[in-house]
């Protein structure tokens, strides 16, 4: 008989190898806002328990229209969602340079960049290398339909991703790593959110880190 239990669906979905192979993968994700919540739920609700998560911010009141935990206002986000999902490592650290380059990526399988800052997403994808995914601009948008998964340097559209391809050429990065991002054009000046975007955003970032990760399991260089 097949187990029953909280991972039955996923399993039966990827099968017992698959999904064994998951559960021993570690990731780092870099923020927990209204996409890195929305991608460190399905990761979990996937199996993937060892989630190291990286974010300085406390919840406000306007988060409340996107973002997951954000129900306990003031509270630290890394530590209020490291107790809705105890597995988690939270850690509570503003993501800059001196953090970037202290920190020892190597230990992780895959790093999952959620932030906003282009200063240090351009940091992290140089220091990385090879194991790294990315969500471009989700703010100001309506429509998820129209979010779209690819290379960086085939990103159109996206005003995010146009600045990071930018600076990651000034910085001399010639490698290659897959993004989501939207080419909707923008519905406001000053910075509106949508959670049907957000999120969609955060979900496609957990599915395509679980793509990568399953791609390097079943046909391995």
């Amino acid at each position: 008989m097949a187990q029953i239990d909280r991972y039955s669906r996923i399993r039966t979905l990827l099968g017992e190898e698959s999904f064994e192979y998951l559960q021993s993968r570690t990731i780092l994700l870099l923020g927990a806002g209204g996409v890195g919540g929305f991608c460190l739920d399905a990761l979990i609700r996937s199996g993937i328990t060892n989630i190291t998560l990286v974010d300085k911010d406390t919840f406000e009141i306007t988060n409340q229209n996107r973002q997951i935990g954000s129900d306990c206002v003031g509270a630290i986000k890394v530590n209020h969602l490291a107790s809705l999902y105890p597995s988690i490592q939270p850690i509570h650290v503003n993501i800059d340079n001196s953090w970037i380059q202290s920190h020892d990526f190597s230990k992780y399988d895959l790093v999952i960049d959620a932030i906003d800052d282009l200063r240090a997403k351009v940091q992290i994808a140089l220091q990385v290398k090879g194991k790294f995914i990315s969500s471009m601009g989700s703010a100001k948008k309506l429509d998820p339909t129209q979010m779209r998964i690819d290379s960086i340097w085939n990103t159109k559209g996206d005003a995010l991703a146009k600045k990071f391809r930018y600076e990651l050429r000034k910085a001399g990065f010639n490698g290659d790593f897959e993004v989501v991002y939207s080419p909707e054009s923008p519905h406001c000046e000053e910075l509106g959110s949508f959670v049907a975007v957000t999120g969609s955003f955060g979900l496609a970032l957990a599915s395509l880190g679980i793509k990568s990760l399953l791609t390097e399991f079943l046909h391995p260089l």
